[in-house]
């Protein structure tokens, strides 16, 4: 799939050195989305009512847009619409049938007035919400582990992480009600085991349908060094699975989602190795090995 999928992003964009490290502005776009999606989140935990269902939709929409805008400068325009297309059918399709049949996740509904417009009965910003967290961690896993036996479990099990702040937040916040929320993992309240092994296999079949899709790969893009082109997807990653256990255990109602805070912080840790794998060798991390090596400047692994 590497090679098919390099020379794809050769006809797409005129070999790698044009798709990575190109479109400064493109860059420089999707980090100041990225900072504007940070700051929405900041501002979470001090609303309530309409408000935060308002904030709650600006979240998503602007994870998203920086996740896309990122994708077409790093891998080409066609390249993250394929992405998009295939990480927010997928995972919205599988919400469709999950409200219809109660299968992969259980039996839920969703609070639809409150999460903008819908398709047959699924919020568009839920499937906004799975391109939104997967696309971080493809990214990471890609340019990190070659081996897809080993990338496809690893990134599945990262999307179960991040779901595992995700629903009891929205569960707290009543987004979305479940049916029945037997049983439960142990202090994890009102959301049954069979929703995260509905995620396990979701996260699993996009895992295996970005790995093998006919786009260019964001696998090791010719060996390129951690660069400026992590910096967007790093951060992401980072505020996710950071910042999430800290508002988690700190400044959202802690009561109601329980250990969420443990369970997502441990969940999403399973993509560490990868991640500091972006970390430079041979040199103090954050700093270049080189002039040529950083002509815009490093930031790899969590920022500190």
């Amino acid at each position: 799939m590497i090679d098919a999928a390099r020379r794809t992003g050769a006809r797409l964009r005129g070999g790698s050195a044009r798709r990575y490290g190109a479109g400064r502005f493109g860059w420089a776009a999707a980090v100041a989305i990225t900072a504007t999606a940070i700051g929405i989140q900041i501002v979470y935990p001090l609303t309530s009512g309409s408000t935060r269902d308002v904030v709650t939709i600006l979240v998503v929409a602007a994870s998203a847009t920086a996740c896309l805008v990122h994708a077409a400068t790093t891998l080409g325009p066609r390249a993250a619409l394929g992405m998009l297309i295939a990480v927010a059918g997928i995972g919205g399709i599988s919400e469709a049938i999950g409200l219809a049949t109660g299968l992969p996740f259980g039996c839920y509904t969703y609070a639809a007035e409150r999460l903008g417009p819908a398709v047959a009965g699924v919020p568009l910003v839920v499937a906004a919400a799975w391109w939104s967290g997967f696309y971080p961690i493809a990214w990471i896993t890609h340019r990190t582990i070659r081996r897809r036996l080993l990338r496809i479990p690893v990134a599945a099990a990262a999307m179960v992480g991040w779901d595992l702040y995700l629903d009891p937040q929205m569960v707290a916040d009543g987004m979305w009600i479940w049916c029945s929320t037997a049983p439960t993992l142990p202090g994890l309240p009102n959301i049954p085991v069979t929703n995260f092994l509905g995620w396990l296999v979701v996260a699993t079949v996009i895992a295996v349908a970005i790995d093998r899709a006919p786009i260019p790969s964001i696998h090791g893009a010719d060996r390129t060094p951690p660069g400026r082109d992590d910096i967007v997807p790093v951060v992401l990653f980072c505020w996710t699975w950071l910042g999430s256990a800290l508002a988690h255990a700190v400044f959202l109602d802690t009561a109601a989602m329980g250990w969420s805070w443990a369970y997502g912080l441990v969940g999403m840790a399973v993509a560490a190795p990868a991640l500091l794998r972006l970390w430079p060798r041979g040199h103090r991390p954050g700093r270049p090995t080189s002039r040529d090596d950083d002509p815009a400047g490093r930031m790899t692994g969590c920022p500190t």
